[in-house]
């Protein structure tokens, strides 16, 4: 259980289904560096709840960001919105669907789905997140940044690539007229955002080390003719374990990966949206309010 200081959470999104968690052409970065520079040359201060080792269940990341949202809206309202916000975490087996996705993109009946099923507000169909998925929330007033969704979209998909590069030497890159992060063929960063008043939330998912069966149970992001792959399966890949020596091998324990990835990640989020990070604890022992019960929809 998580307990979160001074934070009034609001409902959690209507949860489909219920069941125990178990446990083309290439866009390379540099099409969108001239709209990643015109970030503020003063950087910002953006706290950041760091959670990236701890399994959190989706309903409750979703309604803290609702509650932090709520309260940047008000700061906003009277120019006291001094800081973003950035939380890192990875979620339990489960499935979520954007405000407008399609359950043809689903293998299953909702009523019996393989783990807990969410419809959200944010953009995007649906898509897994689980153990060893990388998970960023960016809460962030893009009237400090830059007013446009094209934009940060863009900006997302740069930290990940960035740091692909600069941690693992691999060549990530956008696809034309889709939202994401490739290697090759396969994605490896899902991205879905909402905006409400130029303030943002959700964000991007980086599969790690996880686990890609559950993918087999959906089209994820509908996307029918291109596959899903995680960081591991792609250093392993450049990297056999047969005769290779250790130390070219260095990154095969999954929660040192894991670490690393995350280090980079903080570091190029930092670049790219010119902000520092500050630190913010979570009180444990303090209980928050709860959210009521997610609604349970027959399909």
């Amino acid at each position: 259980m998580i307990f979160l200081a001074n934070l009034t959470l609001s409902s959690a999104p209507p949860l489909l289904f219920h069941k125990p968690s178990r446990t083309t052409r290439k866009i390379h970065s540099w099409h969108v560096n001239s709209a990643i520079s015109t970030a503020p040359v003063s950087k910002r201060r953006c706290d950041l709840y760091d959670l990236h080792k701890e399994l959190v269940p989706y309903a409750e990341a979703w309604s803290w960001q609702k509650a932090i949202v709520k309260e940047r809206r008000v700061l906003s309202e009277i120019n006291e919105d001094f800081a973003d916000t950035l939380i890192v975490l990875q979620h339990h087996p489960v499935y979520t669907l954007g405000t407008g996705s399609s359950e043809e993109f689903l293998n299953f009946d909702v009523n019996s789905a393989p783990f807990d099923l969410y419809r959200t507000e944010r953009g995007g169909e649906v898509t897994y997140h689980g153990p060893g998925q990388l998970v960023m929330y960016p809460i962030i007033n893009l009237r400090h940044h830059k007013m446009d969704l094209h934009w940060y979209l863009r900006a997302l998909e740069e930290v990940v690539i960035r740091a692909l590069e600069s941690t693992f030497s691999i060549e990530a890159s956008r696809v034309e007229g889709l939202t994401g992060v490739w290697v090759g063929n396969q994605k490896l960063a899902a991205i879905g955002v909402k905006v409400s008043q130029w303030i943002t939330y959700h964000g991007l998912a980086l599969n790690v080390t996880t686990d890609l069966t559950p993918f087999q149970q959906i089209v994820p992001c509908g996307i029918k003719d291109r596959q899903v792959g995680s960081l591991n399966g792609i250093i392993k890949g450049s990297f056999p374990s047969k005769g290779c020596r250790e130390e070219d091998n260095h990154h095969a324990d999954n929660h040192d990966l894991v670490d690393t990835t995350h280090i980079s990640l903080l570091r190029e989020f930092c670049e790219v949206f010119q902000v520092d990070l500050h630190h913010k604890s979570i009180q444990i022992g303090v209980p928050y309010e709860k959210t009521p019960s997610p609604t349970i929809l027959k399909s």
